[in-house]
């Protein structure tokens, strides 16, 4: 059973039967397939949205979808849909990459810069494919110690291993759990289509306001009614999202973290603009400004508390490595020697190619991949507490270290950032992929082959794609892709090229300040957990808009009152029909997008 500091538990480690097939012909052929589906339209959706929904379920459904509903290959199971899912997420979590692009661009755009950073086809393709794959080498020894010791939850990867089990297992238990998970998923769909999709209807046909349907569509910033303007709930993003999948993983995540980012939430958003209006930082009262500023302690606070965390398991991490070698390590496991061989030549790779294409000096690309290790751990322990991936935030870590280490340089900064925000989206997709190989019992050693099939994949299509996007709508303007990600990116290298003089007052001791704060909350955490909340969450909970957190913090309420009054109804249905509420929405997610590039529904 859960409780208020404990996420819910899904089932344990399975095991796969001896005579179903894993890394199968078809299994491959049918994950390329959708490899190339995912990654080909995604950068769409995250250069619309700003972040990238959920790709795992999607990728198990679309996988179920081609093997089963079109090629009717009637023994397809759960073991090799998991391989095309991992390859599906892998691609994506590639594909994601594409704001960085939109970020060069952007620069490339003000004259007064003096950037040109053009990049052919195969130069994004080589840079993608390195930093990628570089990202899920660095990952696999690290599967003993966030997957087996700290058993961290990576909801999605819950809800992708519940999909699958649901999409494959017969008899009653199974048939409740679909039932439990079909129910959920047809909620979130119907609820994101009047929510992002029929209002564009409407307006494609010019129906007024007036019609019936349009109550439907409820205003998301109107939950603070009266007091939302004194609190400048509009312009702070404070709200309510009316997001399914927000709540369903505030129901995996636990009540725990889902209330630490609920105070992350309201210390940015709530205490810290009016104070900072008053004190004349802020000019006006919005996300953009404030976020520049509050996204220095919120930074802080990831990293010390993922840091401290780290360095307080020191025996546990210790133990990890320490097996890497010894004949403990199952012959199910990506082999040691070749993660270590890998990363060697990957290394000598990314020196050559961020030289020959960015101008990069090797000593830079070297320093970056020793500081993406311990930024690419701190990401691994924020997903796995909040499933919330915090790639650009390690990136604009990055960002801050190189206006030190080159400064005014904004191709080196841009690049640095850039490269480490490929590996820690490697790292995060296999990680959360191992997580669900866990619980239905899948080889490591064939979802790690997947994934670094797919990032090829993910790559070509970001490299092919996004010019096409770019020339079609355009990036980061009031028209076409905004690109919101991509705008932070590009407007923090900005800043940092004119110094750290130019950041916002005060910012900087409030990381120092926060760095502090957040190391003490993880030593103490380990006597007095249940009273105190976790580092890593409020520092994401300060950096995601309210509107997002609300949802999970409802999603973590609801997830435990149903256990204190039926726990076990709770136990059966929580889980499949949270990963119903992730899976509905996030199809609906890719689908929408896609209608707006057929010009089924309008783009604006």
């Amino acid at each position: 059973m859960s409780s208020p500091e404990m996420p819910v538990q899904a089932l344990p480690a399975a095991v796969k039967p001896a005579d179903r097939p894993e890394f199968s012909l078809r299994a491959v052929l049918s994950a390329c397939l959708v490899a190339t589906v995912i990654g080909g339209s995604y950068p769409y959706i995250v250069l619309k949205l700003g972040f990238g929904p959920n790709i795992s379920v999607v990728s198990a459904f679309f996988g179920y979808l081609l093997c089963v509903g079109v090629f009717r290959m009637k023994t397809f199971n759960r073991w090799e849909n998991n391989i095309v899912q991992t390859a599906g997420t892998s691609a994506g979590q590639t594909a994601f990459m594409c704001v960085l692009l939109a970020a060069f661009d952007m620069l490339n755009q003000n004259k007064l810069l003096g950037v040109h950073i053009q990049m052919s086809f195969w130069q994004v393709f080589a840079w993608l494919v390195v930093a990628g794959a570089m990202g899920v080498l660095m990952a696999v020894p690290m599967r003993k110690h966030f997957i087996d010791e700290e058993e961290l939850t990576y909801a999605d990867g819950v809800a992708a291993a519940e999909t699958l089990i649901v999409l494959d297992a017969g008899g009653e238990d199974a048939r409740r759990r679909a039932r439990a998970l079909t129910i959920g998923a047809l909620v979130a769909i119907v609820a994101t289509w009047f929510r992002d999709g029929w209002p564009r209807l409407l307006s494609k046909f010019h129906v007024g306001k007036d019609n019936l349907l349009h109550w439907f569509t409820i205003p998301e910033n109107s939950f603070f009614g009266a007091l939302g303007e004194k609190i400048h709930a509009a312009p702070l993003h404070l709200g309510l999202n009316w997001s399914l999948l927000s709540i369903g993983s505030g129901m995996l995540v636990g009540l725990r973290v889902n209330l630490s980012m609920g105070l992350g939430m309201v210390i940015s958003w709530l205490i810290v603009p009016p104070i900072l209006h008053a004190k004349g930082i802020l000019p006006d009262v919005t996300y953009g400004q404030t976020l520049r500023w509050v996204m220095w302690p919120a930074t802080g606070l990831m990293i010390s508390g993922g840091l401290t965390a780290l360095a307080l398991r020191w025996k546990l991490l210790l133990k990890t490595f320490s097996s890497l070698t010894a004949k403990s390590v199952s012959s199910e496991d990506f082999p040691m020697k070749w993660v270590g061989g890998g990363l060697a030549i990957l290394s000598v790779a990314l020196v050559i190619v961020q030289k020959v294409s960015l101008g990069m000096a090797p000593w830079q690309t070297l320093v970056a991949i020793l500081l993406s290790v311990p930024l690419m751990l701190v990401s691994l322990r924020v997903l796995g507490e909040t499933n919330w991936g915090p790639i650009s935030v390690m990136g604009n870590m990055m960002q801050a270290v190189f206006a030190l280490l080159a400064p005014g340089h904004i191709p080196a900064n841009m690049t640095a950032s850039g490269m480490t925000g490929s590996i820690a989206a490697g790292s995060e997709g296999l990680m959360q992929d191992y997580k669900t190989g866990k619980l239905i019992g899948s080889s490591n050693k064939f979802l790690t082959y997947a994934q670094l099939i797919a990032v090829p994949i993910g790559a070509a299509a970001v490299a092919l794609v996004y010019p096409v996007l770019a020339g079609k709508y355009g990036v980061g303007g009031e028209h076409g892709l905004s690109a919101p990600t991509a705008v932070k990116w590009a407007g923090f290298a900005e800043i940092l090229s004119k110094g750290f003089g130019a950041l916002p007052p005060g910012c900087l001791a409030a990381f120092l300040i926060a760095v502090t704060v957040g190391a003490l909350l993880t030593i103490f955490e380990q006597r007095f957990k249940k009273f105190l909340p976790s580092a890593s969450a409020v520092g994401l909970g300060m950096l995601l808009p309210g509107l997002a957190i609300l949802m999970m913090v409802i999603g973590g309420f609801i997830e435990y009152f149903w256990r204190r009054r039926n726990p076990k109804q709770a136990e059966e249905i929580i889980i499949p029909l949270s990963s119903g509420f992730i899976a509905g929405e996030a199809i609906l997610a890719v689908i929408i997008p896609i209608l707006m590039v057929l010009n089924l529904l309008p783009s604006d």
